[in-house]
């Protein structure tokens, strides 16, 4: 086939395109990505101005706001708008907050939920709702992390549950199957730099140590960083990683929620400057004539103006017949909406895909009624939703993995558990809004008593009170009860072959 194509294109005098060869430089490795999202989270501007300046040179990176140079003697005020703080603590409390509880199935023959007790006090001792929150705030900002048991009976008599995020975690994955996970820490030890791994598998622990150069070093050279490997059930990986999106530039590596918006957060920073540099330039401007300029008592020269109290300009003396020097005072015209409406579409942009602009207070149009506000909140809700997804697959391995730790502490085998979770529901409609929609369902007899009275109240009843609730309703209508005792009553003497009651 290949000799009847070179043939065909031969005769027909087409000369094959060459090979496109196009070398690209990464600005940002993993670490230096994963450093640049923990500014952004931490929202600290000096700290976003040194980043952005320090890294590469390339014509993409000098033309961002962040990594702008004010010319000789001129000064930038840079503001930063803290949206991206605000995106992650936000998305992070509704998970958490929406966290109903955690149950341990209850073993056959056992008249207390033993193993429920047990990861309640686990989890006391961790303190899990503190850790779990700040587990998908980190993820969410570095991209991923893993959480890792441990055994410390100095400390504690429980397993220890920590989680660890961005460079200090890596994967070893064979054919798409995660096989050993590794927990890099550096230590100097008598002024020379090290790193040790932690080398989590299937079965074991593991302690490597290499030196500055990466090159493996026995714990010989460093005595005090030697720890004894442990070796438990070939079934058991204590670390669980973590990962809410996958990213598409580093392999095996979780995306940040930060990803791909850098240059929104860089725009919408902009024009937040640019709109107070308006407001500061707007100022009421003071005319005056040369003679008239404010001097130093001490030494006679001209007092240099400052932009907050004393901005003056210097007009020149008029050497004209009678003329009058005077101060002249002049407001320039300030375009508020120009800077309000590229301040709305910037913050759009930056939260286009992860948040809805009312998740977080904010009220773009002003008119919005109760229901638009909802529909708002779909994107909200899709980005919950895939944080739920995972935390739904991870939060129970967690918890199974505890109990087998405790296990392991005792005995070599480990036992299996059965672990659920529920999330409770977000950006539901009111109360008024439900019962309309429930009462219009029941009066076309689509729904039953019992389930109107279930889509109410929900939770906020237990059963015992919603049949009651039922019962009440029933008696208030004059409904008829079921009463299958009456049929108790009747002499089964006076009934014919079919059942029915004979009358005398």
């Amino acid at each position: 086939m290949g000799k009847i194509k070179s043939l065909v294109m031969s005769w027909l005098g087409i000369t094959p395109a060459q090979p496109t060869v196009v070398q690209i430089t990464e600005i940002l490795d993993h670490k230096g990505t994963v450093l640049k999202n923990r500014l952004w989270y931490r929202g600290d501007p000096s700290e976003l101005d040194q980043f952005f300046k320090g890294i590469g040179q390339d014509a993409v990176g000098q033309a961002r706001f962040w990594a702008a140079v004010p010319s000789t003697d001129n000064r930038i005020r840079k503001l930063h708008s803290g949206l991206p703080g605000e995106i992650v603590d936000k998305l992070s409390g509704i998970v958490a907050g929406d966290l109903d509880g955690i149950e341990v199935d209850q073993e056959e023959g056992q008249e207390t939920n033993a193993n429920q007790e047990r990861w309640n006090d686990i989890a006391l001792d961790n303190k899990f709702g503190e850790m779990l929150e700040e587990s998908i705030k980190y993820t969410l900002v570095e991209g991923d992390g893993a959480f890792k048991l441990t055994i410390d009976t100095d400390v504690t008599k429980f397993p220890i549950i920590e989680f660890v995020t961005g460079p200090k975690v890596e994967y070893d994955y064979k054919r798409g199957r995660l096989f050993e996970v590794q927990f890099p820490e550096h230590h100097i030890v008598n002024k020379k730099s090290y790193k040790r791994v932690e080398v989590y598998g299937y079965g074991y622990i593991k302690y490597l140590l290499f030196d500055q150069n990466d090159r493996p070093v026995a714990f010989e050279e460093a005595p005090e960083l030697k720890l004894e490997d442990v070796f438990f059930d070939e079934d058991v990986l204590m670390a669980i990683p973590m990962k809410f999106f996958k990213s598409n530039k580093f392999v095996n590596r979780g995306q940040s929620i930060y990803d791909r918006k850098t240059d929104m957060f860089d725009a919408l920073d902009e024009v937040l400057s640019q709109w107070l540099d308006a407001i500061r330039a707007g100022r009421v401007k003071t005319y005056i004539p040369e003679d008239l300029l404010p001097k130093d008592s001490k030494t006679g020269e001209i007092m240099r103006g400052n932009p907050f109290d004393n901005q003056y300009i210097a007009s020149g003396s008029s050497m004209k017949e009678n003329s009058n020097e005077e101060i002249k005072q002049v407001q320039p015209e300030l375009y508020y909406e120009a800077y309000q409406q590229s301040y709305a579409s910037f913050l759009d942009q930056c939260l286009q895909g992860i948040l809805s602009p009312s998740t977080l207070g904010i009220d773009l149009k002003k008119t919005d009624n109760a229901e638009a506000q909802r529909e708002k909140e779909k994107t909200t809700l899709y980005t919950r939703q895939k944080i739920v997804d995972v935390l739904n697959e991870v939060i129970p391995a967690l918890v199974k993995l505890a109990l087998q730790v405790q296990d392991i502490m005792k005995s070599p085998k480990p036992g299996e558990y059965e672990v659920s979770i529920s999330f409770g529901e977000y950006a539901s409609p009111d109360f008024t809004t439900v019962v309309e929609t429930v009462g219009k369902a029941k009066s076309l007899g689509v729904m039953s008593l019992e389930k109107a009275i279930d889509e109410m109240y929900g939770d906020t009843m237990t059963d015992e009170e919603k049949a009651l609730e039922v019962q009440r309703i029933r008696s208030d209508s004059g409904t008829i009860l079921d009463q299958p005792e009456a049929k108790e009553d009747i002499d089964p003497d006076k009934e014919d072959e079919k059942g029915e009651v004979v009358e005398e």
